[in-house]
């Protein structure tokens, strides 16, 4: 671990006073303009300066444009905007168009990977890819296969490609990536299959390996200083990667890596979150599970952890914790301090100083969650940042399974993949939520590579004793730990949200609806449905002096497995499809950008 520190330092020091291989990406996220990072910028805030669409004028509304990706199922994530082009994606094959806004959207590129079709069946919950990103003059794609490529933003030839990881054995990719400093972040999806989660840089300029880290294994390979590396800030210690796991479990151990990523360059730490632990089944795999379930703080450089913070140890409902982390300057106390706001599958939202690690606030984000009563906030207690787990809820006691009903909430979470937005003109946090319950019953089951180790059929429902829909879209107080408003939908939320300086809030509607609402108050301004189940995030930017607001459409995902593939059986897509089987009534299949802009 000592040689592991000495050459990653060294390294760190040479490239002191180099050039970043992308400034011109740190440019361009501060050009409200354009819309040139998946997140809206390295905060993930999803909050847009632009103010030429206002809560008095967002009534007005109407489609500019529209444009057919040719590719049907879940189309998550969102285009982005690089001064007159515009970069599309699709979900599997993961064709990449380059539109020109100054000539009608004129195709200039168009790239599609010839990728082997047996990738599909393991690739967890649809088809799915959260997009491209830009930088140093190139479009990074991370491709179901989980092949990262490099490609020319003005040609769209390829200038390098690396393989991440081996679909034989489970390893795909549904997620962005993250381009920082002179390095690509990436990660890896699988924790279905007992893939060892993990992030790893590449170098931008050739595709060369800077660093991996894994999520559970050996110091050395979760790249962490034992007496440096801090949990609720004690060291983690020597082999906390292994040492709460049985014997080598930890090699299949889950926690991938298959959610959003942020960066301070002040600090010069990213942030992330790791996923279930592998199997599904808990009785299978006794102790806390390290480091699963944990939102992680490393060195952009070297990859070392600055600190760790398990939110669900043991984790015994799929509560994967890779939900986007929301960074914010806020003032407590007098004192503005560096936070990081996290809304995650268990239903907590987690309110942390991202500098030091330090827990301030971890409270439900939705009423019904009930596998626990809270988080123990006792700095001096035994079990300080731990849940207290609900006994009547638990799916393993005594090292036995059980079958348990009415969990809330299911395994898709309290608000699943799907990222919020922050306004710093309201101070409020703008989610997009699951109000959904499940039953739970685990079982046996062997590990095989490249086949399913869950462990766990599902059945997933509307929570009781509320407005009978499956979602809601919130306000929330990251200080206070509270809900300002809420607004009751249909079905689950499962849009990306955004936040404008016009005092509006966007999302999206798995019925297909992009919806409009006032900052301040939670009324709606304005509703239109697209042709399709909104999964996508809303992004805006402005063209000739307009303001657009742009959305993908194509229903998919883990809610619209059933229709995106076409199952019927209720315990298919993980319990999603009976859940969720209400939506053909709605909607149906889609690959659509629809844009929007007021009247000239």
């Amino acid at each position: 671990m000592k040689k592991l520190l000495a050459v990653t330092t060294g390294l760190a020091l040479g490239w002191t006073g180099m050039a970043l291989a992308n400034d011109d990406l740190a440019k361009l996220i501060e050009d409200p303009n354009q819309w040139a990072i998946q997140t809206g910028d390295y905060k993930n805030q999803r909050y847009s300066k632009l103010d030429q669409i206002t809560a008095d004028n967002v009534g007005d509304l109407q489609v500019a444009w529209t444009f057919s990706t040719g590719v049907l199922r879940g189309h998550e994530g969102s285009p982005l905007v690089i001064g007159d082009m515009m970069y599309v994606h699709t979900p599997f094959p993961n064709i990449v168009y380059a539109l020109d806004l100054a000539n009608d959207g004129k195709i200039v590129w168009k790239y599609e990977p010839k990728q082997d079709p047996d990738v599909i069946p393991v690739m967890c919950c649809d088809t799915v890819n959260r997009g491209v990103a830009y930088a140093d003059g190139k479009i990074f794609l991370h491709q179901a296969d989980t092949t990262v490529v490099a490609l020319n933003a003005e040609t769209g030839a390829v200038e390098w490609s690396v393989v991440n990881g081996d679909p034989s054995i489970g390893e795909t990719n549904t997620a962005t990536v993250l381009p920082v400093k002179d390095k690509v972040i990436v990660g890896i999806s699988g924790g279905e299959f007992g893939v060892r989660g993990h992030v790893t840089a590449y170098n931008i300029a050739d595709g060369s390996l800077a660093w991996r880290a894994y999520s559970m294994g050996p110091d050395s390979d979760i790249l962490v200083d034992p007496e440096n590396t801090t949990h609720l800030g004690k060291p983690v210690g020597e082999n906390s990667g292994t040492n709460t796991w049985e014997g080598d479990q930890w090699k299949i151990g889950g926690g991938t890596t298959w959610g959003w990523y942020s960066y301070d360059p002040e600090e010069n730490l990213m942030y992330y979150g790791t996923g279930n632990p592998s199997t599904w089944n808990p009785a299978q795999r006794p102790g806390d599970n390290r480091w699963s379930m944990t939102i992680m703080a490393r060195d952009i450089d070297t990859g070392v952890a600055k600190w760790f913070y398990q939110m669900t140890p043991h984790d015994e409902w799929d509560y994967d914790g890779v939900n986007e982390m929301i960074l914010t300057e806020q003032e407590i106390d007098g004192e503005t301090r560096k936070l990081l706001t996290h809304f995650d599958r268990n239903g907590l939202a987690y309110t942390m100083d991202r500098v030091t690690g330090e827990l301030l606030v971890a409270e439900k984000f939705d009423p019904v969650v009930n596998w626990t009563t809270g988080v123990d906030m006792d700095p001096d207690s035994e079990t300080y940042g731990r849940p207290e787990v609900v006994a009547q809820y638990s799916t393993a006691q005594n090292g036995e399974d059980v079958n348990t009903t009415g969990i809330c909430p299911a395994a898709l979470g309290t608000k699943d993949q799907q990222p919020a937005a922050y306004s710093p003109d309201t101070q409020l946090f703008y989610v997009p939520t699951n109000h959904v319950c499940m039953d739970y019953e685990p079982f046996r089951v062997s590990y095989t590579a490249g086949q399913p180790y869950v462990g766990a059929t599902l059945a997933m429902y509307p929570a009781a004793d509320s407005h009978g829909g499956m979602g809601n879209f919130i306000a929330w107080d990251n200080l206070a730990g509270e809900i300002k408003w809420s607004i009751p939908e249909q079905f689950s939320v499962w849009s990306g949200a955004l936040a404008t300086a016009g005092g509006v809030v966007f999302y999206g509607t798995l019925e297909g609806y992009l919806k409009a609402i006032d900052a301040e108050t939670g009324d709606e301004l304005y509703r239109f449905k697209t042709p399709s189940g909104v999964i996508g995030n809303v992004m805006t930017y402005t063209h000739g002096g307009d303001q657009y607001i742009g959305i993908l459409s194509g229903i998919g995902g883990w809610a619209g497995i059933g229709l995106a593939a076409g199952l019927t059986n209720p315990n298919d897509g993980l319990g999603a499809v009976g859940g969720y089987a209400a939506l053909s009534d709605y909607t149906a299949l889609g690959g659509q950008l629809t844009v929007f802009k007021l009247p000239d």
